[in-house]
Parts: C-alpha cells; sequence; structure tokens
C-alpha cells in the first residue's frame, strides 16, 4: 500500500467500516501503514438485519493491497460486542492505538412523527455505539498507563452538522450526534492523564445515509471534475488525528467537506445582562430581547423552511 506511513506501526479499530466513510477511513490508515480492525455488523440502511459481508470484503480489500486487516462483525452497541472489539486488535496485532466510532444508521421522521422505537434505535447506535467502545478502549489505555506502558492514543468520534445545528426530519439523529460532542470533551478531559486524545468529526460526504436524505447536494459529479462528495476526501484528517502527529490536539470538533477543513467553535458565551438582583419576568424579557438584539444571528437549522 502506498502512503507517507504516518500510521506505520499503530493499531486502529473502525466501527462501521464496511461501507461509505468507515471503510474510505479504514483503508486510508491501512495505506499510512495502520493495522486495521474492521467493524461493521452488515445492517440496512435502517438498522435491519446483518452481514458479515461487508466488514470482511474490506478486510480482505486491504490485504490485497498489501496491508494487514481483520473483520469484526460484532454488535459494538453491546457490552460484549465492544470488548471484543478491543479484544479483537489485541488478539490479532497486540495492540490497539486507535479507535475511530463510526459506525451508524438513520430513522428519519418528523418530530410529531417519531416513533418511540426509531428514537432508540438511532440513539442507541450512534450515542450509546460511540460510549461503549470508548469504555472499554479507554479502560485498557487506563491499564496501560497504570502499568507504565504510556499509550499515546487516540479517539476520533464522528458527529454531525445535524449535530452542530439540527436537522429538520431528524431529531432522534441531531440529538445523538450533539451527544457525542459532548462525550467528546468529557473523553478529552478525563483520559488525558491516561495518554489518550479524543477529537470529533463532522463530516459532510455521499454515503447510503445522506445520498438519498440530500439528494441534491450529494450528486456525483461530471466526469473529470472534483468529486467533492467523495467520502475519502473526508478520511486524509481522521488518519492525521490518529496518527502520534496530532500530538496536543484534543477535546476539538472539526468540519470535514470536500476540499474544506474548519475548526468549530462551540457554545461561547455571547451579550450578558447582570442586574445583582432578581429579574420580574417582564424585565427578564426586556433584558433578553435587549440581548439577542446584540447577539450574532444563528446559522440556520438544517432542511429549515
Amino acid at each position: 500500500m502506498t502512503g507517507t506511513g504516518i500510521c506505520t506501526g499503530r493499531v486502529a479499530a473502525v466501527t462501521g467500516a464496511g461501507r461509505g466513510l468507515g471503510r474510505a477511513h479504514a483503508l486510508a490508515l491501512a495505506a499510512e501503514g495502520a493495522q486495521v480492525v474492521v467493524n461493521d455488523l452488515g445492517v440496512a440502511p435502517d438498522g435491519a438485519g446483518s452481514s458479515a459481508g461487508p466488514a470482511q470484503q474490506v478486510a480482505d480489500e486491504i490485504r490485497a493491497r498489501g496491508g494487514r486487516a481483520v473483520a469484526h462483525t460484532g454488535d459494538i452497541t453491546t457490552t460484549d460486542g465492544a470488548a471484543s472489539l478491543v479484544a479483537t486488535a489485541l488478539d490479532a496485532f497486540g495492540r490497539l492505538d486507535t479507535l475511530v466510532n463510526n459506525a451508524g444508521f438513520l430513522r428519519d421522521r418528523m418530530l410529531v412523527n417519531l416513533d418511540e422505537d426509531d428514537w432508540d434505535a438511532v440513539i442507541r447506535v450512534h450515542l450509546k455505539g460511540h460510549f461503549l467502545p470508548l469504555r472499554h478502549a479507554a479502560a485498557h489505555w487506563r491499564a496501560e498507563a497504570k502499568a507504565g506502558r504510556g499509550p499515546d492514543a487516540r479517539i476520533v468520534n464522528t458527529s454531525s452538522g445535524a449535530g452542530l445545528l439540527g436537522s429538520v426530519g431528524q431529531g432522534n439523529y441531531s440529538a445523538a450526534k450533539a451527544g457525542i460532542i459532548g462525550l467528546t470533551l468529557v473523553a478529552a478531559a478525563e483520559l488525558a492523564r491516561y495518554g489518550v486524545q479524543a477529537n470529533a468529526l463532522a463530516p459532510a460526504a455521499r454515503t447510503r445515509m445522506t445520498e438519498q436524505t440530500f439528494a441534491g447536494t450529494m450528486a456525483a459529479p461530471a466526469e473529470g471534475e472534483f468529486d467533492a462528495m467523495a467520502p475519502e476526501n473526508v478520511s486524509p484528517l481522521v488518519v492525521w488525528l490518529s496518527s502520534a502527529g496530532s500530538a496536543g490536539v484534543t477535546g476539538r470538533v472539526f468540519e470535514a467537506e470536500a476540499g474544506r477543513i474548519t475548526v468549530m467553535e462551540g457554545w461561547r458565551p455571547g451579550p450578558t445582562a447582570d442586574r445583582k438582583s432578581r429579574w420580574t419576568p417582564a424585565e427578564a424579557g426586556e433584558a433578553a430581547r435587549e440581548l439577542l438584539a446584540a447577539a450574532g444571528t444563528p446559522q440556520p437549522v438544517y432542511g429549515a423552511r
């Protein structure tokens, strides 16, 4: 495999790596020298069913290109599945250096039509599916640190513009992706002492999840034109964040789309009023109006009409 080798000697586990962004990340990590655990449950776009095929196909593709990879088809939204992801990396390659949390699916509905099962399923795969692999990888790295083996570990989580701004028809997905950002910030703060860095990415790319929901913007370009929505455009940043070269970068959120990388700056204090005593409701309302007039205009929610 060709590349600069910035991940040589490192072992990366990538969830949801059988297709789309996860597949692109796994291939890119392997091209840069990483040994890769390719996780995928092989479900349909709405999370139904399962198949070992996608994970095995990507692992085979990496090996065909001269890299090293193993497939993992466990359910990372379960304790046993998440634990076995870490165990697979240790059994196959003797170590784990990077966890890329990427697995997910959609069940889009407007809020008034959103069933509880669809809420639970999307929160489970995105938010719990980030927490459990992170928790088991972090426990391993903490044990390594306490044993004096000083990890230089990385967590790369996958959020979304929907988590940053909201997205019409995606209340469950937006809530999960916003939760991932909060989880990333906590992980960065708690795990630094063990040699672990945690960052999040809000990618925009053509995948099974986006090519129908955002069909217009995700359309393939004419032959010979730059494919701005190709998932491979996002992977270089994931590879760098996964590498030792990203030392000192933690607790940050990036947007990645086409040829653009943006550092996202989250909630910060804006205009403030303090009267040093309790407001009446009318006074609080008047003050809020004045503060809003002095504040910047928020970005629109995705898909708002």
